[in-house]
């Protein structure tokens, strides 16, 4: 059964999920300002998981092509044949169709709405339509990325304030440098499948710059959720040094080393928004 299930687990890339679950779980402590209900949040994990599960199958099924030429992607169960392009499609319908059940049944109208969407604009509006037309491809189609963020909030109170959007936009800007960071790594690959990733079509001090600018964005919304979320001193004091941190590294990017070093950034990049999410539930029941 195991190895069954494992190449459709592997559609799911549940790796790049759990990031997203990250910024989802502080979400819903936070509209929640305390510990949410522990069956919205279930169903919120659990439906998210399933949501972003078949927006990356659904991915692996239109990039396959692309996949077979970049050494990154070419071990992916459908280059290698463990799963057919017929198989995928039905499996990422049916965990689609799931997850947005489970939202719409356990959770609110808002939330599975929120859910649809992102599945629909990670497929279509990034993996579709912005990929392979534009460098500034993941700034856009990070937005799908950004909404596990609203889909928590509107979890737990069917609406979205001011703080659920200034944590979105968070995201938003959080997307592109530790995005970029990895397609430095692999602007080989990026390159032999025609896909014009920044790093593939820009020098690399353009790279750096436009990264500088989506990085104080970053900083500038982080400190604005605590604002908006009445978050202790502490938590600033916290956030000011993870960003610090996040500057440290980039500013090596265009060093002699420039792989090694936007290697490192990715790393720190999800050490940054780990610890910054777990800063905002921290903070959110101790105060």
């Amino acid at each position: 059964m195991k190895r069954v299930m494992a190449p459709y687990l592997a559609l799911m890339k549940l790796r790049v999920v759990e990031l997203l679950l990250v910024t989802t779980l502080p979400a819903l402590f936070l509209a929640a300002k305390g510990v949410p209900p522990i069956g919205v949040t279930i169903a919120t994990l659990i439906g998210g998981t399933l949501a972003a599960g078949a927006a990356n199958a659904y991915n692996m099924i239109i990039e396959v092509e692309s996949d077979r030429l970049m050494g990154r992607t070419n071990n992916r169960p459908l280059v290698k044949d463990e799963v057919s392009i017929r198989a995928a499609h039905i499996f990422a319908a049916i965990i689609t169709v799931l997850s947005l059940a489970i939202f719409l049944i356990w959770t609110t109208t808002l939330a599975t709405i929120c859910t649809a969407v992102a599945i629909a604009f990670y497929v279509f509006g990034y993996t579709m339509g912005l990929k392979r037309r534009t460098s500034q491809n993941i700034v856009w189609g990070g937005i799908a990325g950004c909404l596990p963020v609203l889909i928590g909030w509107a979890a737990i109170t069917n609406s979205l304030s001011l703080t659920a959007w200034l944590f979105f936009f968070l995201i938003f800007f959080w997307t592109p440098p530790h995005f970029w960071a990895l397609a430095i790594k692999y602007r080989d690959d990026y390159a032999a499948a025609g896909i014009p990733m920044l790093p593939v079509v820009a020098s690399m001090k353009s790279v750096q710059k436009q990264m500088w600018f989506h990085t104080t964005g970053m900083i500038i919304t982080s400190l604005a959720v605590l604002w908006s979320a009445h978050m202790p001193v502490w938590t600033w004091v916290i956030s000011i040094a993870l960003a610090l941190g996040f500057g440290i590294q980039l500013v090596k990017i265009d060093g002699p080393d420039s792989d090694k070093s936007a290697a490192k950034l990715f790393q720190w990049s999800i050490t940054y928004l780990s610890i910054y999410s777990l800063l905002l539930v921290v903070g959110v029941l101790v105060g």
